[in-house]
């Protein structure tokens, strides 16, 4: 009785209501930092890491006239305004008058916070960012410089799919007041292509019910999307990511509020995310650089080796750009104890952006559009550790 009258969604629609419609988590007053804990959030290092990359994709593309650097998932501009003070704290030597040439651009769907410094040009969605210009910046052709999407990806809403009783895939509806699923429609068409390809349990279930996957085809299709709105550069997509070999049976859609992990409910009162298949994106994104309309259609002979994505481990990414945890020596704590306390509290918040159980863990992909930005995070660059991969 009480079900005949619910309103069931697919999760694509019913999240993309409850993040981003006009009473949305994500258009809360408190913003993303009062429910959950970024590496942005959690030290100043995290900015000083990017400004590090911007330099070098600077130093890379020959110190344009404008460099960009375009945050997508903005929250409400805190990387941005970390990265500004960084540039500007540059040497001379260092930042090539970085901070006079910077061009930063947030693309946040939330209303743009006040305060913010007017530097910071703010974009409402992606959506406005398409190849062959951008309302209000006449002539524009694309980006040159550093895309950076910090866990953004990871709420770019997706459809989830669950094995029903035969093993077939089906959709799964969930009712927005209270989170309560049931099994829809068959799984077909291109999403059921993507499962096919990208999700091998998909292929490999034979009758096992109770398998759940996120199509994650929507997410390749924003990373497609950003990538092409970047001329020259480098894009980059930092999430809790798993890869095609190691898909998690039962998915990973979760919600969180207030710091603490809760049962997803799409109804604006959490956030709801679920971990990436960053090899699917990339794969998106290479096929977009080549003018491809879907990675399927991406003839490989026609890759450039130069421009392989490469995936690795945040704890790798942030070492290779100076990251380091390391406790100061006990000698300073009698020479300078006030320095001693400032390097213990520097080490304290890098070994949390470092921690492999924590921030640490999450996933970087970098996926250059140009051949000087290949390479910039690996050997003789710094110590990327054993954790590269490239993608192809």
């Amino acid at each position: 009785m009480a079900s005949e009258t619910r309103e069931w969604l697919g999760w694509r629609d019913a999240a993309e209501h409850a993040l981003y419609g006009p009473e949305g988590f994500f258009r809360r007053t408190e913003g993303p930092a009062g429910h959950f804990r970024t590496s942005v959030h959690a030290s100043p290092r995290y900015a000083a890491a990017v400004a590090g990359l911007l330099a070098r994709v600077d130093r890379a593309l020959g110190h344009p006239d404008e460099l960009a650097l375009v945050d997508i998932g903005a929250g409400r501009g805190e990387l941005l305004t970390g990265v500004l003070a960084c540039a500007a704290g540059m040497a001379e030597g260092q930042g090539s008058g970085l901070a006079e040439r910077l061009r930063p651009y947030a693309v946040e769907r939330a209303p743009r916070p006040p305060g913010l410094d007017p530097r910071i040009t703010w974009l409402g969605d992606l959506g406005e960012l398409p190849r062959d210009g951008l309302d209000g910046l006449d002539g524009f052709d694309g980006f040159d410089g550093l895309l950076f999407a910090n866990e953004w990806l990871d709420n770019v809403p997706v459809d989830v799919a669950e094995t029903d009783a035969d093993g077939a895939w089906r959709r799964v509806l969930v009712a927005p007041e209270d989170g309560a699923e049931r099994l829809g429609e068959p799984v077909g068409g291109a999403d059921a292509d993507w499962l096919a390809r990208w999700w091998p349990s998909a292929g490999d279930s034979g009758d096992e019910p109770g398998l759940r996957a996120e199509i994650g085809r929507p997410r390749d299709a924003a990373w497609a999307e950003a990538v092409r709105a970047l001329r020259s550069g480098l894009a980059v997509a930092v999430d809790y990511a798993h890869e095609r070999g190691a898909r998690p049976p039962f998915g990973t859609l979760t919600g969180f509020r207030e710091g603490r992990e809760v049962r997803p409910v799409p109804d604006g009162s959490c956030d709801l995310t679920a971990h990436v298949a960053l090899d699917a994106c990339a794969a998106a994104g290479e096929a977009a650089l080549r003018g491809a309309a879907s990675p399927s259609l991406a003839d490989p002979s026609l890759a450039d080796p130069s421009l392989a994505p490469v995936t690795l481990p945040q704890r790798d990414a942030l070492r290779a750009l100076g990251v380091e945890g390391r406790r100061p020596p006990l000698a300073l704590a009698t020479a300078d104890p006030a320095a001693y306390v400032r390097a213990l509290s520097a080490a304290g918040e890098a070994a949390e952006l470092l921690d492999p159980a924590g921030l640490g863990g999450f996933t970087w992909l970098l996926q250059p559009t140009v051949a000087a930005c290949g390479g910039l995070l690996g050997p003789g660059r710094a110590d990327p550790g054993q954790g590269a991969q490239r993608l192809r």
